[in-house]
């Protein structure tokens, strides 16, 4: 059985105004996951998302690298037990 997991992470860098949003809720709906992504005032973007750890951990590596034209300067990483909280992954505002 899968091991289920949550995960928290706060994106710096050039991560707004790049469509980074939109690409990670791509990744992370074609790996099963749920939960949000939405930019801070603070110019970062925010992930909140839960599912399979492996899934979670392919998904941290995309945060790592983003977009195209994205540039990520570092990701701040929270792990947290699954909860259960969301029912598909989408971008809040």
């Amino acid at each position: 059985m899968a091991e289920m997991a949550r995960l928290k992470a706060i994106v710096h860098g050039r991560v707004q105004g790049v469509n980074f949003r939109y690409y990670t809720r791509l990744k992370a709906r074609s790996l099963g996951l749920t939960g949000y992504v939405r930019n801070n005032w603070d110019g970062t973007v925010e992930v909140d998302a839960e599912g399979d750890k492996k899934a979670l951990e392919e998904l941290l590596e995309f945060l790592w690298e983003g977009p195209p034209a994205a540039v990520v300067t570092n990701v701040e990483v929270e792990w947290l037990p699954y909860k259960g909280l969301f029912d598909r992954f989408e971008v809040r505002f």
